[in-house]
């Protein structure tokens, strides 16, 4: 991963803590979609680029991608999600730049301890986007399971359609709107 590359995941981490923490309404594609690309490119990221993975780096990559998808699920669990206009909307407490802390932590974590095993490519910038789009997967596949539960459909497209619109049912919310 290039110079460049790196500012552009910081940069873009940056604008996704704003905008938890200020909140927004969910769209299904960006909440699923979104993380899945991000998870492929990252994966054919590790495989291009005349990168050799050898057992060290692929043990260190399961460890840190096992991490980054607790810290996901974690993630999921502590946004604040409800029903505004009848469309999902969530936020992020100011206690969730914790989960980022621990996320970032993790990566520097397994970036040592891959190092210290000479597994290169674990140990580099290389599984960033990786890891990125596990960790955005998880805390995805999460709020999606509590928004059915909740029966609060994501918000709709630029298109004006609404992601995985026939799996939610719209007569069970809860008198609070909140979930």
């Amino acid at each position: 991963m290039s110079e460049l590359e790196i500012v552009v995941v910081v940069a873009v981490i940056g604008f996704v803590i704003y905008q938890q923490l200020m909140g927004q309404q969910l769209q299904g594609k960006r909440t699923v979609l979104l993380p899945v690309i991000l998870t492929v490119l990252g994966f054919l990221d590790l495989r291009s680029g005349g990168h050799h993975l050898r057992p060290a780096d692929i043990a260190w990559l399961a460890v840190g991608a096992a991490g980054s998808i607790g810290i996901g699920i974690g993630f999921g669990l502590i946004m604040r999600l409800e029903s505004r206009n009848g469309a999902l909307w969530a936020r992020m407490p100011v206690t969730g730049l914790w989960l980022w802390v621990a996320l970032i932590g993790w990566r520097a974590l397994i970036m040592v301890l891959a190092a210290s095993t000479d597994a290169h490519v674990a140990a580099s910038t290389v599984p960033l986007l990786f890891t990125l789009g596990l960790n955005r997967l998880a805390q995805g596949a999460v709020i999606v399971c509590r928004a059915m539960a909740a029966g609060i459909p994501f918000a709709p497209e630029k298109d004006g359609t609404t992601f995985m619109a026939g799996t939610f049912n719209r007569g069970d919310e809860h008198e609070s709107g909140r979930y």
